[in-house]
């Protein structure tokens, strides 16, 4: 066997701790606190982006991953990379956020049929899905978990 056609490519995934790290995520504000940061303030009035926040066990943040930038009315979400980050961060849960650019926080099908899909995955993968926030320009939020569209395991009732 050729000793290139052997080596397998590695993918890397870069930790730098900050103090927002120390926060112990507890309720869906305090993950909006945090996510609403990492939006950019230029443009989510204009198009779609897709963040994902890393948890370890005790919901302290690895960090946050700017996974995707769209257009208007949508950005395209991979759930393969999405998950692959987080079992190569060995992170135990997340916490998906995207941005209505429109201001209109209530979910669409999409929104709610992505949702399902992301948690399926999380759930063979034993990773827990906290929430999934859409966040506007008009700093109001959305949470389906304190909305009970997600039924697994909520922040407050898996920290000891």
């Amino acid at each position: 066997m050729n000793e290139l056609n052997s080596v397998v490519s590695e993918i890397k995934v870069s930790y730098q701790p900050t103090t927002i790290d120390k926060k112990q995520i507890r309720t869906s504000r305090d993950a909006y606190e945090i996510m609403k940061r990492y939006f950019d303030e230029d443009t989510i009035a204009l198009h779609e982006s897709f963040l994902v926040m890393y948890l370890n066990q005790s919901h302290t943040p690895h960090g946050v991953h700017v996974h995707s930038k769209g257009g208007i009315a949508s950005t395209v979400v991979d759930i393969i990379l999405l998950l692959a980050v987080a079992l190569k961060s060995a992170s135990s849960g997340i916490i998906i956020s995207h941005n209505h650019p429109s201001g209109n926080i209530k979910p669409s099908q999409m929104d709610l049929s992505l949702t399902e899909k992301i948690r399926a995955g999380c759930k063979l993968l034993d990773i827990r899905l906290y929430d999934h926030l859409i966040i506007s320009p008009y700093n109001t939020y959305y949470s389906f978990a304190d909305a009970g569209e997600l039924f697994g395991i909520s922040l407050n009732e898996s920290i000891s």
